[in-house]
């Protein structure tokens, strides 16, 4: 009896000495995918260090609950932080600089273009949890069917457009690619030339590299080798894809999923970006989530534990073996997965190498996020439709991005 007493007096001590820490982000699919990490791989990690994780997905609004949360000093220890609308947050002093807790070798450990993604005023405040770059996925049937080669990684935007507009020539009732107004798929062709959305003095300038890539972009429509999304009844260059008549799309991992689901038999492979023929570079975005700490976090060295567990080599291996995601770790880009023969696995090989290759950027605009963006969303806009010339666009964009940004 003594003796039972003992085992249930120390196993009690044990649950009362435990640590908890609360971690969120959002719903939806990702909640299986969270649970299965937490239970198969970051749980048992943390039970040799006393710690209980408790997930608590948010269902709706993420990114408002998150702010009202850390407004009135409720949110968990650790959270989701979108990169779009990083900076905001981390301007509030309610995220805790990750730099005393990581050492130079963890944190070297992960893409440089992620690490400097979560970077604000030369702080680190998140870890990405994996990450997404655009790729160039193409019809393997369609080009076969035309004779033409397969796009490759040495085609630059003119070598590319030479290629489907030779597809269009010869097939006759398919488009070459896929157009949509919007910066998250050109701003990567702006990129390729050098031009950076800032200047050292915060202001956006609209100089002759981005008029160069913008010329360039908007004028595939009129050459005959670009047909609009919308015209297709299509929101996105991926869904134009899927139909089959379109022989080539710019998007990240994300379309895999969509393909298996939506055309199954489509053959199609994947490529990097094509260079800009003058800076000899191609242009990406790195679209990616942090894991990012609570600065009222009462458990601040537990929740480190849990969040370095979360983007452990073990962690991204598990998700990056259930085709959930594409890890952030450097050591991982020569994975076995990566080698397997088959279309998804090339996408997400090529995917994960684009963070490596050119000037690749972070998906965000400083503390301005969408309504940046919009202004040169509604540019592409009116020069695709017609409404406007290049040059009437791009100086009503430069009007509107001075006042925005109050510089002039």
């Amino acid at each position: 009896m003594k003796r039972l007493l003992v085992v249930l007096t120390a196993l009690l001590g044990l649950a009362l000495a435990q640590t908890t820490v609360r971690i969120s982000g959002w719903g939806g699919t990702d909640i299986a995918v969270v649970n299965g990490l937490l239970k198969e791989v970051v749980q048992p990690m943390m039970d040799k260090e006393g710690i209980k994780v408790v997930y608590e997905p948010i269902e709706g609004d993420y990114t408002q609950w998150l702010l009202n949360a850390l407004s009135a000093g409720t949110a968990p220890d650790l959270f989701y932080v979108d990169v779009f609308w990083s900076e905001g947050v981390f301007a509030s002093g309610k995220v805790a600089p990750l730099d005393d807790y990581f050492t130079k070798e963890e944190i070297q450990a992960f893409i440089p273009s992620l690490v400097d993604a979560f970077r604000y005023k030369g702080k680190l405040y998140g870890i990405a949890k994996d990450f997404n770059t655009l790729a160039l996925e193409y019809n393997k049937d369609l080009f076969d069917e035309a004779g033409v080669p397969y796009p490759d990684q040495q085609d630059t935007w003119t070598t590319l457009e030479a290629k489907l507009k030779q597809v269009v020539e010869k097939l006759g009732d398919v488009d070459g690619t896929c157009l949509v107004p919007d910066f998250a798929r050109f701003g990567a062709f702006a990129f390729a030339t050098g031009w950076k959305p800032f200047d050292e003095n915060g202001r956006t300038v609209l100089d002759a590299r981005f008029r160069r890539a913008f010329e360039w972009y908007t004028g595939l429509k009129k050459r005959g080798v670009g047909v609009l999304a919308q015209d297709m009844g299509q929101g996105w260059t991926g869904g134009c894809f899927a139909t089959e008549n379109v022989a080539t799309a710019m998007e990240g991992a994300w379309i895999g999923g969509f393909l298996r689901d939506q055309a199954p038999n489509l053959p199609y492979g994947t490529t990097f970006m094509p260079k800009d023929p003058v800076s000899g570079q191609r242009g990406n975005f790195i679209f990616t989530v942090s894991w990012s700490l609570y600065s009222g976090s009462k458990v601040k060295d537990a929740a480190v534990k849990v969040l370095k567990a979360l983007t452990s080599p073990e962690a991204q291996q598990w998700v990056l073996e259930r085709g959930l995601a594409i890890p952030s770790r450097k050591a991982l880009a020569n994975n076995p997965y990566f080698q397997r023969y088959g279309k998804e696995p090339e996408l997400n090989r090529v995917v994960f190498q684009g963070s490596l290759k050119g000037n690749v950027l972070p998906f965000k605009f400083q503390q301005y996020g969408g309504e940046w963006k919009q202004i040169l969303d509604d540019a592409l806009s009116s020069v695709l439709l017609g409404e406007k010339s290049v040059d009437q666009a791009l100086a009503d964009a430069q009007e509107k991005l001075d006042a925005l940004t109050g510089k002039r």
